[in-house]
């Protein structure tokens, strides 16, 4: 399996009582299919996996499982601080039907390079599922180096690399990596035009959770070759990344969602809403891109 193209990380709805709102789970599920996203990646940290209860976390795996009904690979955000607790989290996905895990490096535990490559190894082992590596060291106070990467690519069942350090130099070194069976992926929207154009396979985005199809084509151009088309659709997302980096994530992404009416704009502890003083133009950034968006289904 070769994961290319634009790959939403799907913020997890929540009804107003703090509940699973399954029903908007289905709508926005529809919505990345229909705009031409190409993989979605539930129960990752934009989805707030962090405050699920094991329950809910089955719960929402199975529910997106129905809802896609196998018309676009499925990822799961599988990460936790230990390797035990991360294989078992890894099997209950492939349990519910999900197709790969997504797994960020341990957080808060800080291994130590070799600690890293017999993590990541047991995990593509013992977990059942195809493994795709997440590096954010800005969340999980580690840094996966390129050269643990090498080794950990050459086993079949790990078959790619979300990269989030926004550095074109960690990028490059990642991009010799890749091979039929191991995709370079971008996690970091906006440096993710500069990785494609580089050789990257695409982008695990937060910013396709509002303009899916925009970014379908963002990708298209990119990997086309068509740089100048795809600087300029870039430099029109520039308002969106800037509105999404006011607050951790996903708290403006909830914000932005409301205002679309795709799900309620509400967040889980430690987390809380958009403050207000945090608001100023979003209603007008949220329009703009509605309209950039609008042109691209039309």
């Amino acid at each position: 399996m070769q994961l290319r193209g634009s790959i939403t990380a799907l913020a997890t709805p929540f009804a107003a009582d703090g509940q699973l709102d399954l029903g908007a789970l289905a709508r926005l599920i529809d919505r990345q299919i229909a705009a031409g996203t190409a993989a979605l990646v539930i129960a990752g940290s934009t989805g707030e996996a962090a405050m699920l209860e094991d329950e809910e976390f089955e719960c929402l795996l199975r529910a997106a499982v129905k809802q896609t009904a196998g018309r676009i690979p499925l990822l799961a955000g599988c990460g936790l601080s230990g390797t035990a607790r991360t294989v078992a989290q890894v099997r209950r996905a492939k349990a519910c039907g999900i197709d790969i895990a997504l797994v960020v490096t341990p957080p808060y535990v800080r291994p130590t390079q070799a600690g890293l490559i017999a993590h990541f190894s047991s995990v593509a082992e013992q977990g059942g599922l195809p493994v795709v590596l997440y590096n954010v060291p800005s969340r999980a106070a580690g840094d996966l180096l390129p050269a643990t990467v090498q080794t950990l690519a050459a086993l079949p069942t790990i078959i790619g690399i979300k990269e989030a350090l926004p550095d074109a130099d960690r990028m490059r070194e990642l991009l010799v990596l890749r091979r039929p069976g191991f995709a370079v992926l971008s996690g970091d929207d906006p440096t993710a035009l500069r990785a494609m154009l580089d050789g990257a396979d695409g982008v695990i985005s937060v910013a396709s959770n509002v303009v899916p199809a925009t970014f379908a084509r963002l990708c298209e151009l990119a990997k086309s070759g068509q740089a100048s088309a795809a600087a300029d659709l870039d430099r029109k997302l520039q308002p969106l990344y800037t509105s999404l980096a006011v607050a951790p994530n996903p708290i403006p992404l909830k914000a932005i969602l409301a205002q679309l009416s795709l799900c309620a704009d509400v967040v889980r502890l430690p987390l809380l809403p958009l403050p207000p003083e945090l608001r100023d133009g979003l209603s007008e950034m949220t329009a703009a891109v509605s309209a950039l968006e609008d042109g691209r289904l039309a």
